[in-house]
C-alpha cells in the first residue's frame, strides 16, 4: 500500500514530520516498509534559476560554441559557453550556476563547476530539458516565456513537486486502512490516546445539491446477494480534459498514471477513502438504465483493454438493457467507458459482495485495485457519501451539472455487528491492566459506537469499515495496536520447558555458516519465496508450483530457483548506489510433477557483486570474482566439516561451475547471463552460488569426528613449476595428485600463474606448492624427494608437462 505524506497530512489535525509519522504508522500495525523522497523532477531543480540572455557572440575558438552573457537577477551577469544551436540574446532561460547539481533523463547527476572551455571560463550551464530531467529532447536549450523574471527559481515556474512516498506492508486483514483517509483515522487515535482528543479531518462536505432532473437514472439490481448496495447519479456537460496539475501531482506520487480528469477523479476517490468507482458514458446506457446481473455462461464481452472475453455465470455484471458494460467490481468495458468526446457521464458507487468479486478477479486474471478492495469488503456506509464528494469534484474539475437525483438501491440494510469485551479479557490477552476510559477513548476515536458499559464489560457496535472485526480478541488487537505495539510489557522472567530439538544439527549448521559468512563481510537477506513468472522460461513454468488464488499480478508462483529473486534484491540496492555487494540467504524452492505432487528444495544461496576491497592509499581496489566465490565455497565445506570438494565446469555452459564432495554434487558457482542481468536492470557482474543445503547437511551427518594429536613432525615443502598447455586447468593438476595416492603429501597449493611466449606457443607456467607431513616420523630429503619424482612423472605422463627449471 502506498501512501503520500503530503496527501495524508491534509487529513491530520497537525504536521507531523515524515519520520515520526513513520514511527507512529509502525506502532500501530501499518509496518512501514520504506520512506523515500518524490520529486517530480529529479533533484527537484534546486539551485537553477530562471536567467536572461544579454550577449550572445562567437566563441573565438570554436565554430560551434557561443559565449554568452547571462542575468540571473543578482550580482555580475554570468559569462557561460554554451552550444546550443538555437541560444539568442532576449531568451529567458534555466541557468544552472556552479555548485548546482542537474540530474539527466540518462546517466548520473552532474555537478557544475567553474570550468574552462576551449580557453575561455564558463560559470555555470544554460540547460535543455534532457540535462534538467523534463524530456529527452537535447535539440537545444529550453526557451522559457519572455515575462518571467530573471532570479526566479526554476523550481517555482515549473511548480516542481516533492513529497514523501510510504510503502506500508498491510496485513489481508486490514481493508480499512487501504485509503488516506484509513490511515488518518488511526493516527488520529493514536494522537487522542497519547496527546490529546483530535478529530480526523473528514473529506465529506455538506451542501450536496442536485441541480436538475435532466438525465434521470434508473438501477435494477435482480442479484442483491452480490449487490447489496447500488448508488449512482448522471453528470451532464462535463469537459473530458486532463487534470490540474495539484490532482495529477497526487496521483504520480503514488505511483499511477494520470489519464484525464473524469478518471483521474475516480482514483483519486480511491485512495482517498478506499472505495472504488465506475463512471459510464451516459450515451452508452439508453435511458439511463442499469441493470445490475448475472450473464449466461460464456457470453463474450469486450474489455476496456480491448480483450474479448467469455464470461462466466458467476460474473456479476453491470448491464444497460442490451448488453453488458462492465464486469461488477473489477473492470469496465470497452463501449461504456469515458472518453474525449463524452459529454454527459452516470457515476457508480456499490458495494458487492468480496467472494463474487474475487470469483471474477482471479478468473479473468484481472487484479485491479477496485477489485483489491472489493475482495477486502468496503466500507458500505460510506457508498452515497463518497458518491457525493466525487460529484461534486467532477462539477468542480470537469464542469456540468448533477442532473438525476442519487438513486440509492439498499434494500435490505443490515445491522452493524456488536461485540461483547470483558475487561478481565482484555487483561489477559494484552498484558496489560488498561483503565475503561482509554478503552473508550481509543474505540470511539476509531469509530465504534459504546452500545453498553458495565464493571466488567463493554458492549460495542463495529464500524462497517472493519468487517474482519467480529471476536473480543480483535477488539483487543485493535486496543493493542493504538496503545502502540511498541508498549506492550515484556515479562521479567520466561518460563521454557526442556525439550529436544529434532533440527538441532540443522540450526547448529546454519549459524556456524551464517556466523562464518558475516564474520567475511557478507548480509543476510531474506527474500519472498513468491515471486513473478515473467522470470520463467516456459520450460521451468512446466515443473513450477502456481498460485491459485495470488493476491498480486506479480507474485503469482513459488519460485522454482533462488537466482531471481536474490537479484531482485540486487537491482533494489544497486537503484540506490549500493554497488558492493556480498549476500547470503538460506532458503527454499518449489517444484511439482504434476497435480497435487509438489516438492520443496532448501538452499544456500550466495551473491556476490562489485568490489571485493575500495582502493585505498595502499592497496587498489579488487573486484569480485569466480576465485572469490570458488574461496568462499571452499571456505563452508571447510566450516561445515566435509571434505573432498572438487570443482568441475559444466560440459553445458563454461559460466557454470559444478561444486562436488564425496562424489555428489552439491552445487553451482555461475556468472549471471547478460540476458538475465539485463531482465532486471543489473549493468554490472553478478556471481551466484547455488548449493544444496539438505545433501550438505547429509554429509554432515555422515562424517566421523575423531581426534588426532598434532603432528609434531616437521613438515617438508616442495615447489615445480609445471609448464602446460594453456587450456589445463589447476583442478587437472589436483586429479592427477590424487591419482598418485600419496598417503604423506598433505597440502598442495597453487601460488602463480606465469604466461610468456618465451615458454612456447600456448603453453604456461604454473607454480604449485606440495607439502608433506608424516605423524610417526621426521621426513627425510630422499623420502621427499622420490614423492616428488612420482608426481612429476605423472604430470608429464597424464598431461604432457615440462619441469621449468
Amino acid at each position: 500500500m502506498t501512501i503520500s505524506y503530503n496527501w495524508l497530512s491534509e487529513y491530520l489535525p497537525e504536521t507531523i514530520e515524515p519520520e515520526r509519522l513513520s514511527r507512529i504508522l509502525t506502532s500501530i500495525g501499518l509496518e512501514v516498509e520504506s520512506l523515500e523522497k518524490y520529486q517530480s523532477i529529479k533533484g527537484g531543480l534546486e539551485g537553477l534559476v530562471i536567467g536572461e540572455v544579454l550577449e550572445c557572440e562567437q566563441h573565438p575558438n570554436a565554430d560551434k560554441l557561443k559565449l554568452t552573457k547571462v542575468n540571473i537577477g543578482s550580482g555580475e551577469p554570468l559569462q557561460i559557453v554554451c552550444g546550443a544551436p538555437n541560444v539568442a540574446v532576449g531568451q529567458k532561460v534555466v541557468v544552472a550556476t556552479v555548485g548546482t547539481t542537474i540530474y539527466p533523463t540518462t546517466g548520473d547527476p552532474l555537478t557544475m563547476k567553474l570550468a574552462k572551455i576551449r580557453g575561455v571560463e564558463s560559470f555555470g550551464m544554460i540547460c535543455a530539458e534532457d540535462e534538467l530531467g523534463m524530456g529527452a529532447s537535447h535539440d537545444g536549450i529550453m526557451v522559457l516565456p519572455a515575462e518571467l523574471k530573471p532570479g526566479t527559481p526554476a523550481a517555482v515556474h515549473f511548480e516542481a513537486y516533492d513529497d514523501w512516498v510510504y510503502e506500508i506492508g498491510l496485513t489481508p486483514n486490514r481493508m480499512d486502512a487501504m485509503s488516506h483517509f484509513g490511515v488518518a483515522r488511526d493516527v488520529c487515535a493514536y494522537l487522542t490516546h497519547h496527546q490529546k482528543d483530535v478529530r480526523v479531518k473528514t473529506p465529506f462536505a455538506n451542501g450536496f445539491k442536485v441541480d436538475n432532473t435532466s438525465l434521470p437514472v434508473k438501477v435494477t439490481v435482480e442479484n442483491a446477494e452480490a449487490c447489496a448496495r447500488y448508488a449512482a447519479i448522471s453528470i451532464s456537460g462535463v469537459t473530458v480534459k486532463e487534470s490540474p496539475q495539484w490532482l495529477k501531482n497526487k496521483l504520480q506520487a503514488i505511483g499511477m498514471r494520470p489519464i484525464n480528469n473524469i478518471v483521474d477523479i475516480t482514483n483519486f476517490i480511491l485512495h482517498e477513502t478506499g472505495q472504488p468507482l465506475h463512471a459510464f458514458d451516459a450515451a452508452a446506457i439508453p435511458g439511463g438504465e442499469i441493470i445490475v446481473k448475472n450473464e449466461e455462461e460464456g457470453t463474450v464481452f469486450i474489455t476496456l483493454d480491448g480483450k474479448e472475453r467469455k464470461l462466466s455465470s458467476k460474473d456479476l455484471m453491470i448491464c444497460n438493457t442490451n448488453e453488458g458494460m462492465c464486469i461488477a467490481g473489477v473492470y469496465g468495458g470497452k463501449e461504456s467507458g469515458v472518453v474525449a468526446t463524452t459529454q454527459n457521464i452516470i457515476l457508480e458507487s456499490a458495494w458487492f459482495n468480496p467472494s463474487s468479486i474475487r470469483i471474477s478477479s482471479v478468473f479473468h486474471g484481472l487484479r485491479t485495485d477496485a477489485a483489491t478492495r472489493f475482495e477486502k469488503g468496503v466500507d458500505i456506509d460510506n457508498t452515497v457519501n463518497v458518491l457525493k464528494r466525487a460529484a461534486l469534484m467532477i462539477k468542480e474539475l470537469a464542469g456540468g451539472e448533477l442532473s438525476s437525483d442519487i438513486v440509492d438501491v439498499y434494500p435490505s440494510p443490515k445491522p452493524k455487528t456488536e461485540v461483547s469485551l470483558k475487561h478481565h479479557y482484555l487483561k489477559k490477552l494484552s498484558g496489560k491492566n488498561y483503565h475503561p476510559d482509554k478503552v473508550n477513548r481509543i474505540l470511539t476515536a476509531l469509530g465504534f459506537e459504546i452500545l453498553k458499559e458495565g464493571i466488567d464489560e463493554l458492549r460495542v457496535a463495529v464500524p462497517r469499515s472493519k468487517p474482519d472485526i467480529s471476536l473480543p480478541a480483535d477488539i483487543v488487537e485493535e486496543i493493542i495496536r493504538i496503545d502502540g505495539l511498541d508498549n506492550i510489557d515484556i515479562p521479567s522472567t520466561i518460563t521454557i520447558s526442556p525439550a529436544t530439538d529434532q533440527s538441532a544439527l540443522k540450526e547448529n549448521l546454519k549459524d556456524k555458516i551464517a556466523n562464518y559468512l558475516v564474520g567475511q563481510g557478507f548480509i543476510e537477506i531474506l527474500t519472498n519465496s513468491i515471486t513473478n513468472s515473467k522470470y520463467f522460461s516456459e520450460e521451468t513454468l512446466n515443473s513450477s508450483v502456481k498460485m491459485i488464488n495470488n493476491l498480486s499480478a506479480d507474485l503469482d508462483i513459488l519460485r522454482p530457483s533462488m537466482l531471481e529473486t536474490g537479484l531482485e534484491t540486487i537491482a533494489y540496492n544497486l537503484n540506490r548506489k549500493n554497488n558492493n555487494l556480498q549476500c547470503f540467504e538460506f532458503g527454499k524452492t518449489y517444484a511439482s510433477s504434476g497435480p497435487g505432487n509438489y516438492s520443496e528444495a532448501e538452499h544456500l544461496a550466495l551473491y556476490f557483486t562489485g568490489v571485493d576491497q575500495e582502493e585505498s592509499w595502499h592497496q587498489k581496489s579488487r573486484s569480485l570474482d569466480m576465485y572469490k566465490a570458488k574461496g568462499i565455497v571452499a571456505a563452508i565445506l571447510q566450516v561445515a566439516g566435509v571434505s573432498g570438494l572438487q570443482l568441475n565446469l559444466s560440459e553445458e555452459n563454461p559460466n557454470i561451475i559444478l561444486i562436488k564432495a564425496a562424489k555428489k554434487e552439491l552445487g553451482s558457482i555461475q556468472i549471471v547471463s547478460n540476458k538475465q542481468l539485463t531482465s532486471f536492470d543489473i549493468k554490472q557482474a553478478v556471481y551466484f552460488v547455488d548449493i544444496d543445503f539438505v545433501l550438505l547437511l547429509k554429509l554432515v551427518e555422515q562424517r566421523k569426528i575423531t581426534y588426532k594429536e598434532v603432528n609434531k613432525f616437521p613438515a617438508m615443502q616442495r615447489d615445480l613449476a609445471l609448464v602446460v598447455n594453456r587450456s589445463i586447468s589447476f583442478d587437472a593438476i589436483d586429479q592427477q595428485v590424487r591419482k598418485t595416492q600419496l598417503s604423506k603429501l598433505k597440502h598442495v597449493r597453487l601460488f602463480d600463474v606465469f604466461e610468456s611466449d618465451k615458454l612456447g606457443a600456448d603453453k604456461k607456467s604454473m607454480a604449485v606448492s606440495f607439502t608433506f607431513e608424516d605423524d610417526q616420523k621426521t621426513l627425510t630429503d630422499k623420502e621427499v624427494d622420490a614423492m616428488v619424482g612420482k608426481l612429476i612423472n605423472q604430470f608429464e605422463k597424464e598431461l604432457g608437462a615440462e619441469i621449468r627449471k
